[in-house]
C-alpha cells in the first residue's frame, strides 16, 4: 500500500539535525540554521577557493593562473566552517545517515542550478584497508543522495585507490600532493566522457587533482569536482 508523503510527514515531521527545531520543506534543516551556512563566494571557478580580491579576467585564483589543475570546474556551495563542518564530521566519524542525506541534498540543489549534469558520478574511493577499518565511504553516502535526486548514474567500480596512502590531515600542501600522487587506478572500460568527482570537503585539492589526472588519462574529456564545502 502506498503511503501519502504528506501523511508520513505529519506522523514524523522533519527536525533540524543541527538545533532540533522543526525542519523546513520536509528537510532536516530549519530556516535559521540554513542561513548560518556560509556560502563559498566569490570563488575561483576552477578550484572553488575563495577569492577575497578581484579574480583574473578568466575567473581564476592566482594558484590556478600559474598551474591549471586537471579537473575543469569545482562546485562547492559552502565554506568549511561551523555548521557545515559539524555535518561533515558527524558523517565521517559517526556514520550519521541524516547528515549524509542533508549534505547530499544541499549539494544536489546547488549543482542542479549551477551546471549541466555529467554522464556519471564518481565518489572519491577509499583504499580497501581504510574502507575495512571505517566500514563505509562518506563520499559514496553523499553521492548516493545526489544520484537519486538528480537521476545520474553512480559509478563506484571504475575508479579504485590502489595505494593505501597516509592520512592527509596535518600535511602541508606539497606533502599532500606527494602523498596522493598516482594513488588512483581508472578502468580502461570507463565510457563516460563527462564525470563529476564527489567528495565531502576539498582542502588543497591534491586528492581530486590526482583522481582527475587519472580520469583524463583514461579518456574523460571533462572532469568536474562536486564537494559540499571548500576549506581555505
Amino acid at each position: 500500500m502506498k503511503i501519502n508523503q504528506n501523511f508520513f510527514t505529519y506522523l514524523l515531521p522533519p527536525t533540524c539535525i543541527l538545533c532540533g527545531d522543526p525542519g523546513m520543506e520536509q528537510s532536516d534543516l530549519c530556516q535559521a540554521c540554513r542561513h548560518d551556512l556560509h556560502p563559498n563566494h566569490p570563488r575561483c571557478y576552477r578550484c572553488a577557493s575563495n577569492i577575497d580580491f578581484p579574480a583574473t579576467a578568466l575567473g581564476l585564483c592566482p594558484t590556478c593562473t600559474h598551474f591549471l589543475p586537471d579537473f575543469d570546474e569545482t562546485f562547492a556551495p559552502f565554506a568549511h566552517s561551523h555548521a557545515i563542518r559539524h555535518l561533515i564530521l558527524n558523517l565521517k566519524f559517526r556514520h550519521h545517515a541524516p547528515s549524509a542525506r542533508l549534505l547530499g541534498t544541499l549539494l544536489a540543489e546547488y549543482v542542479n542550478k549551477a551546471t549541466d549534469l555529467p554522464d556519471c558520478l564518481i565518489p572519491v574511493p577509499l583504499h580497501k584497508n581504510r574502507y575495512r577499518e571505517r566500514g563505509f565511504n562518506q563520499s559514496i553516502e553523499i553521492a548516493r543522495i545526489i544520484a537519486k535526486r538528480l537521476h545520474i548514474p553512480l559509478d563506484t567500480r571504475s575508479c579504485q585507490r590502489h595505494r593505501d596512502t597516509a592520512h592527509q590531515v596535518g600535511l602541508s600542501g606539497d606533502a599532500r600532493a606527494e602523498n596522493i600522487k598516482d594513488a588512483f587506478w581508472v578502468s580502461p572500460t570507463l565510457e563516460a566522457k563527462h564525470v563529476a568527482i564527489v567528495d565531502d570537503v576539498m582542502t588543497t585539492g591534491s586528492t581530486v587533482q590526482s583522481l582527475a589526472k587519472a580520469l583524463k588519462i583514461a579518456g574523460c574529456h571533462r572532469v568536474q569536482v562536486w564537494v559540499c564545502s571548500r576549506a581555505c
